[in-house]
């Protein structure tokens, strides 16, 4: 692997004023009459002039002589090298990465879309240009293939409270998500920041029935719910009923209270009074 180092440069301010002293002393020993050794000082050091280029905040230049990798440069202004070097700018900012909403199975089968943001950048400006040939579209096609992968490991909705699925672990999911990003990242030198979950949903062919079966899951819990408190305020009344003997009650009786008691509590509807004008029995 081919990892970044340290390149040869000088500071541009330096180096400007020192190729401007020799080419007045080049000039003065070609007006002198030193023709030869003028002119050729002079050539020589107005191809130095070439070397002179500029490095903005995270940036990075790659150098390469004849095909050989000789370092990078990150020292920020004006910047003077070797002539012969050829340059080449690698931005190292922070960029976002907004995968397209990929169709995938999850590990029940059931197909989902997905989408990921990605927030990467380059940390080794070597390993970005020589180890992979466009570290930008590898950056995208390795994210779209983490999240494929990811997302079919994963359930859509958790069949247990301790199982991760996609939509009850985002967190969890988003961390998962980073490390197999940056497995894949790694060697063409780029360091991923975060990743996370930008859209999910059921594919639109299942959408209506998962809907269906959330809708059902819900109205299955409620129901519970209510009954688990229906119980409880008719086992209360029981209880205060004969603790403060206001009437008695043989088990034929206390399972008509019951009855109707949960009838009123758990009923989708408002119970209509029926007046006993009777006796009890």
């Amino acid at each position: 692997m081919v990892q970044e180092k340290r390149g040869f440069s000088l500071n541009g301010y330096i180096a400007f004023v020192v190729l401007l002293f020799l080419q007045l002393l080049f000039l003065g020993m070609f007006l002198k009459g030193y023709v030869v050794a003028g002119l050729l000082g002079g050539i020589l050091n107005g191809l130095c002039w070439l070397g002179f280029f500029m490095v903005q905040p995270n940036q990075a230049k790659v150098m390469t002589l004849f095909g050989s990798y000789v370092g990078s440069v990150r020292d920020t202004g004006l910047q003077w090298t070797i002539p012969l070097f050829a340059r080449r700018t690698i931005s190292l900012r922070i960029r976002n990465f907004e995968s397209a909403k990929i169709k995938v199975n999850d590990n029940q089968g059931n197909p989902i879309e997905i989408a990921t943001i990605v927030v990467w950048s380059v940390t080794d400006s070597a390993e970005a240009v020589f180890e992979v040939d466009d570290y930008e579209s590898y950056v995208s096609i390795q994210s779209e293939a983490a999240l494929r992968n990811m997302a079919s490991s994963y359930a859509y909705d958790p069949m247990d409270e301790d199982v991760v699925a996609l939509r009850s672990h985002p967190q969890q999911i988003a961390d998962k998500l980073k490390q197999e990003i940056q497995e894949r990242l790694g060697r063409a030198g780029v360091t991923v920041h975060e990743a996370r979950i930008s859209h999910l949903a059921y594919a639109p062919e299942i959408a209506s029935a998962m809907l269906q079966r959330q809708q059902a899951s819900a109205i299955i819990a409620a129901r519970a719910k209510i009954v688990e408190g229906a119980v409880g305020m008719v086992e209360m009344a029981l209880e205060r009923l004969k603790a403060q003997n206001v009437v008695e009650l043989d088990e034929e009786r206390k399972a008509v209270m019951v009855s109707n008691l949960l009838v009123v509590l758990c009923g989708d509807k408002s119970a209509q009074p029926v007046v006993n004008s009777g006796s009890l029995y």
